[in-house]
């Protein structure tokens, strides 16, 4: 069955159903492009989520960037980006397979319909002007037949008149003549007319019209059979990245399995193990023998572990946990960073050394290989001018030899520092432990400085700690309130953490170092920085 057949005489219905048909596929091209953008803004959010999460951070700076269950975390966070590239793929596959493609197509469909039905208009056209044409000459016949009739009848009523003359009768018989012949003309043109309109009508009705309407069912199956093809690609698109994205999937799930917390906590005991030895017994001294006090201050001279310097402090405790100090300032939050990691315990020194030693080892390699490489080209410029100057080269060789020599004298300088490392143990173990328990006080200098020569004076960490229990049992009254206009997190020694919005009492004004020291309800003391606050004071 087929339009031509069934549907001779509906040109008004096939022009409006195919009409609706174009309309369909472009609702279902903005149909697929808002789902592509929907894809789109999904995929941007998820990369976003992800490089918020996965900010860029040196090992060196970050130790557990080396713990597996934050290396699972950097491994999730990389498969959601993956798995963002793949909705982007979505997105682009169904806007270049489905939206382009049929927006094209559509345009296409709507040339071709035009031009059919632009063939159905001229030949109404044609049908109508040779039906005009039929109609002329019929009105024509129609009329020349009557004047002849009119003509004959004058005619014969002259002949009859007996007052008329002969060429009168003659007169009347060559006009009744003539109408007749006129009106025989007229009746030929019409039967001829009528012959073509019946002959273009058939032609219109069973050739013409048909074979317009069955271009047009074939232009419109072959819209549906594409709008069809459209909405599979609709889901094919999505499958084909289906694999991938169970890897993204997969790789999270992988990730969970990696994290292996014994591994993790042989991590933080390797980066933060000292190499200090657990301190000794405390002697007991006997004041009841008369032990003289200038020997025991003598007996401080050559420390033996990190008990001596607390051979003061009968009264005292030694405590594994250093004590927060009142008398903080800013500038002794950490120790002074020197480039032989003297700062470090042994066990950190030695593989921080270790660690450079082998970044200067890389460093020195490149430029050895590049400088082997700039010796290579200047023999083949020396040998085929042609292809170079050396002179140009000379700048290059100097430039690497230079750093080759001090890539040398770096080198050597921090074997050294390994070996003193190995070899003074001892002295870095006391040096370091000491500041470890005693709040820094051997390993910075009143103003904060670091010195790595000068032994610490023991009293200070006697009347350290003295201070700190006589300054818990008379707390210093607030000298007025501030409010935290940003959250800090206080993560330093002697700081304290405040959320924005939180209020505090301000215990000492900031003296020209930025910081000001403030209290919690609960007691907390600690030094915030002072741009932070809003403070209004007594």
């Amino acid at each position: 069955m087929d339009w031509g057949t069934e549907l001779w005489d509906q040109y008004d219905t096939i022009e409006k159903h195919t009409q609706s048909g174009l309309e369909l596929v472009e609702k279902y091209v903005k149909f697929v492009k808002e789902r592509t953008e929907i894809e789109q803004t999904y995929a941007k959010q998820l990369r976003n989520l992800s490089k918020k999460y996965n900010q860029k951070r040196s090992s060196k700076d970050e130790p557990e960037c080396r713990l597996s269950s934050y290396q699972s975390f950097l491994e999730i966070l990389n498969e959601m980006n993956d798995y963002a590239g793949q909705r982007e793929l979505i997105a682009e596959n169904l806007m270049m397979n489905i939206c382009i493609d049929l927006t094209k197509y559509l345009q296409d469909l709507k040339q071709e319909r035009k031009t059919y039905l632009m063939e159905a208009k001229k030949a109404q056209q044609s049908l109508e002007s040779t039906y005009k044409q039929l109609d002329n000459s019929k009105k024509r016949f129609e009329r020349e037949w009557r004047e002849a009739e009119r003509a004959a009848q004058n005619a014969e009523k002259t002949d009859l008149d007996i007052n008329a003359t002969k060429a009168d009768v003659e007169k009347a018989k060559q006009q009744a003549h003539f109408k007749a012949q006129t009106a025989e003309e007229s009746k030929n043109d019409y039967a001829s007319q009528l012959q073509k309109y019946n002959k273009e009508q058939s032609q219109f009705y069973f050739n013409d019209i048909p074979l317009v309407f069955n271009k047009l069912q074939d232009l419109d199956e072959r819209r549906i059979r594409k709008l069809a093809q459209g909405y599979i690609l609709f889901s094919d698109t999505e499958k084909q990245v289906m694999p991938i994205i169970g890897k993204c999937l997969e790789g999270i799930t992988k990730a969970g399995t990696n994290v292996n917390d014994k591994n993790d906590t042989m991590i933080v005991i390797e980066q933060n193990k000292s190499g200090f030895e657990r301190p000794g017994d405390v002697e007991f001294e006997d004041y009841s023998q008369g032990i003289n006090r200038a020997s025991s201050d003598s007996s401080l001279g050559t420390p033996k572990g990190p008990m001596d310097l607390l051979g003061r402090n009968k009264g005292k405790n030694f405590w594994l946990f250093s004590r927060k100090s009142k008398k903080f300032t800013p500038d002794k939050i950490m120790p002074t960073v020197t480039e032989d990691f003297g700062h470090l315990p042994p066990e950190q020194r030695r593989k921080r050394l270790q660690q450079k030693l082998e970044e200067i080892s890389k460093e020195l390699q490149k430029e050895v290989d590049q400088s082997e490489a700039l010796g290579k080209m200047k023999d083949v410029y020396e040998k085929n001018p042609q292809m170079g100057d050396p002179a140009t080269l000379a700048s290059q060789i100097s430039q690497t030899s230079q750093n080759i020599e001090r890539l040398k004298g770096e080198m050597g300088k921090y074997e050294n520092w390994l070996t003193e490392a190995g070899a003074r143990g001892d002295t870095m173990r006391y040096k370091t432990n000491t500041f470890s328990n005693n709040g820094a006080h051997d390993a910075l200098s009143p103003d904060g400085a670091h010195s790595d020569e000068s032994p610490p004076d023991p009293s200070q960490a006697i009347y350290a700690e003295f201070d700190d229990d006589f300054e818990d049992e008379e707390l210093a009254a607030p000298i007025g309130r501030c409010t935290a206009m940003y959250s800090f997190p206080g993560a330093s020694e002697g700081t304290i953490s405040m959320q924005e919005g939180e209020v505090l009492a301000v215990i000492e004004e900031d003296k020209g170092d930025g910081w000001t020291r403030v209290r919690r309800n609960n007691g907390d003391e600690g030094y915030i920085p002072t741009s932070y606050v809003s403070i209004s004071l007594n």
